[in-house]
């Protein structure tokens, strides 16, 4: 075996590469390590681009594994790794939005990079993975223009500092009030993935500022093993446009280009309607003139895409114009509504931005209704999910229906670490909270406006969230030559969503940023550019969160009452077993009884869920069953059994106590049953408590000492 190793220290921790011959047959590959966790990166391409469907094909996995924790994971009767984790799927989505755009898009060849996750110690295997990836593409022969460094910036909760923290702690709830990934390149920003809680754009920018330094850092770390050992680029050029589609091109539809961008009086939808009549003609003037030649054919419908290109950056950058006729910081028209949708459903809220439009419903459980994780990392529970649905008929395509694909999930988890930081805690409403946001019609960012649609319907089902979070996605229009000129867009759609050169969301509330997510086009984004789209979006933001407080200003008084009830109660610790029962008899027998839900925690919180007054009646048992009586109670019980020094007297559903004979009245009893039966209500008071023998004392002449009336005596002869 041959290998050899490369090390940098970057936040206070060493990173080691080993190249060896364990992965010969990849294009490129490396292990690398840090404070116990081990990823292997691995890089392929495919020998020829003949199965190419007209796009570069780029697909990204992220394996994990769950020996890389020492655990024995999955089910019963099956210990193989299943389909990948939710962590997984965002993990290669993270790593996918960093490379991707490094690549040349005219390679037809099919590109695969892996990335396993082999051990997992105290560093982010997530972090780690994205530089592996870039050093086992920047080593091969694959064409790309990387490398590129992965960082994590954050601030813990505790300890309140700010810093560069690349290795963030395998916990099942986050410890930072920042989390912030950012990748770059030559000084620019590749991707942003980052939650905070309610950060100010200043404060965001910092962070950004903070991150550079150690970018570049591992930057050039990689190049220096790129020069010793990387191997020589495959030759891809990128093919020549025929001279006679360039021409045909002009002399056709390259007059009417200029169609797709709006004037004074037209609806916002004939922009659209004119790209594809655009594109309709094209295709088929194409098709007839150049029948015989399939390379022509191909290379031309790409020209299209090229000319208009150019044509958004030209107009916007020479003219200040944009697509649809909008002011550069101009949101489109917006439209919010809370409920009114439904009796049975628990909170709604539908929020148009222009034609984005998105239906999000809420739905409160109990604390059973957590979603429990047990990953290679992260084992715990989640109370909090937003998930977000894409159907086909939202763009007006057809299309498969059914299960989750990669973007709908990570447009999902963008807008439920949006919203995360509003959430109230456990402590103040313990209900499970699941929001589903359904895009309706999509031209434009339906991740952000389900975050809008979502605070809606969180006010609607009267969760006391801190305060509403709105969403916005940003634009640029970057002169590649000058990295110094720019347009930044305020909501982009169509055509700038398309070939504009950044898709940056921000997210927040009036006091700050709560998530944002960067993907590009281009080879990278100067920081000062972001800090000015933060600023734009902030002025968006307040707009968006005018419309939404106007329609509902603070979350309703009351819950929906077809959402459960929750009832809170504390027991003692070395209580829960007698409330549990043996083998669970007793929690079950309560649950038949009432058909409520009960969750009891190990510090002896219990939770009572149910309907239509279930939560009522088990709280009541268990609080019964638990109840610690004291000298000096009263209360009315029943008479269930009488022997011959008293009566016993059933005061709860799990408790009965002794009533002496001389406790009955005061005065004396010859028989107990003279006095009292069974069935028999009487009032009762505790006069003595024997916690270690269980026994309770109880006293009805204590309470009522004419209870029972007193007999007339007959005079002795």
């Amino acid at each position: 075996m041959h290998s050899k190793e490369y090390s940098v220290v970057v936040g206070g921790k060493t990173i080691t590469a080993v190249f060896s011959n364990l992965v010969d047959q990849a294009n490129g590959s490396v292990i690398l390590k840090c404070d116990g966790t081990i990823v292997l990166a691995t890089a392929c391409i495919s020998k020829d681009g003949k199965e190419n469907r007209g796009f570069f094909n780029l697909t990204v996995e992220y394996m994990e594994k769950f020996y890389a924790s020492g655990l024995i994971l999955g089910g019963q009767y099956n210990k193989r790794e299943g389909r990948p984790s939710d962590e997984a799927i965002l993990s290669a989505r993270i790593i996918d939005r960093t490379i991707r755009p490094l690549f040349a898009q005219h390679i037809k060849n099919a590109v695969q990079v892996i990335v396993t996750v082999l051990a997992v110690g105290q560093a982010d295997p997530g972090v780690l993975g994205v530089n592996a990836a870039s050093l086992a593409l920047a080593t091969s022969d694959i064409p790309w223009a990387g490398p590129v460094g992965a960082v994590h910036v954050g601030r813990n909760k505790v300890e309140g500092a700010i810093g560069l923290d690349q290795y963030i702690p395998n916990t099942g709830e986050s410890n930072y009030e920042l989390d912030l990934t950012v990748c770059g390149k030559e000084g620019n920003v590749v991707m942003i993935e980052a939650m905070s809680y309610e950060y100010d754009e200043s404060k965001m920018g910092g962070a950004l500022d903070m991150a550079m330094p150690a970018i570049a850092t591992l930057e050039a770390w990689q190049k220096s093993i790129v020069e010793e050992i990387g191997k020589k680029k495959m030759d891809m050029p990128v093919p020549l446009m025929p001279a006679e589609v360039i021409a045909f091109f002009n002399e056709t539809v390259g007059k009417k280009t200029d169609a797709i961008f709006l004037k004074a009086g037209d609806s916002p939808e004939m922009g659209k309607a004119r790209f594809h009549e655009l594109e309709d003609e094209w295709n088929t003037l194409v098709a007839e003139k150049f029948a015989e030649n399939e390379e022509a054919i191909s290379m031309a419908k790409e020209y299209l895409e090229s000319a208009l290109d150019d044509l958004v950056h030209e107009k916007a950058l020479k003219e200040n114009r944009r697509a649809d006729g909008r002011a550069f910081d101009q949101v489109r028209p917006l439209f919010a509504q809370a409920g009114n949708f439904s009796t049975v459903l628990h909170g709604t809220g539908i929020f148009y931005r222009g034609e984005t439009h998105v239906l999000s419903v809420l739905t409160l459980g109990g604390p059973e209704d957590a979603t429990v994780i047990e990953g290679m990392e992260i084992r715990g529970t989640k109370r909090f999910t937003h998930h977000y649905n894409f159907p086909p008929y939202s763009a007006g395509e057809t299309g498969r229906v059914g299960g989750i694909n990669r973007r709908e999930m990570g447009h999902g988890f963008l807008a439920e670490k949006a919203l995360a930081p509003i959430i109230p805690d456990k402590m103040t409403f313990p209900y499970t909270i699941r929001v589903v946001s359904e895009s309706m019609a999509s031209n434009g960012s339906t991740s952000q406006a389900s975050i809008c649609a979502s605070s809606l319907a969180l006010m609607d089902g009267g969760v006391p969230i801190l305060r509403p979070v709105a969403g916005i996605a940003m634009g640029l229009i970057l002169n590649v030559a000058n990295q110094s000129e720019y347009k930044i867009l305020t909501d982009i759609q169509g055509p700038e969503d398309h070939y504009g050169d950044m898709d940056f969301k921000v997210a927040g509330t009036r006091e700050g940023i709560t998530a944002i997510q960067l993907d590009i086009k281009v080879g990278g984004v100067p920081v000062q550019a972001l800090k000015e789209a933060m600023t734009q979006a902030r002025k968006a933001r307040l707009e968006i969160l005018d419309v939404i407080e106007k329609e509902i200003s603070a979350p309703r008084s009351d819950i929906s009452p077809s959402a459960p009830k929750i009832l809170v109660t504390k027991i003692r610790p070395d209580q829960i077993g007698g409330v549990i029962g043996s083998g669970g008899k007793t929690i079950n027998a309560i649950r038949e009884k009432t058909g409520a839900e009960i969750t009891i925690e190990d510090d002896g919180t219990v939770y009572v869920t149910g309907k239509n007054g279930a939560a009522d009646k088990a709280l009541v048992i268990v609080q019964e069953m638990t109840h610690e009586y004291k000298v000096g109670e009263t209360m009315e019980g029943e008479v269930v059994k009488i022997i011959e020094v008293g009566a016993i007297v059933k005061i709860s559903s799990s408790t009965d106590g002794l009533v002496h004979i001389s406790e009955l009245a005061p005065w004396r009893v010859n028989k107990v049953t003279d006095l009292v039966k069974e069935g028999m209500k009487v009032p009762v008071k505790v006069v003595a408590v024997d916690a270690e023998r269980g026994r309770i004392s109880l006293s009805i002449k204590a309470v009522k000492p004419d209870f029972f009336p007193k007999p007339v005596e007959t005079p002795k002869v």
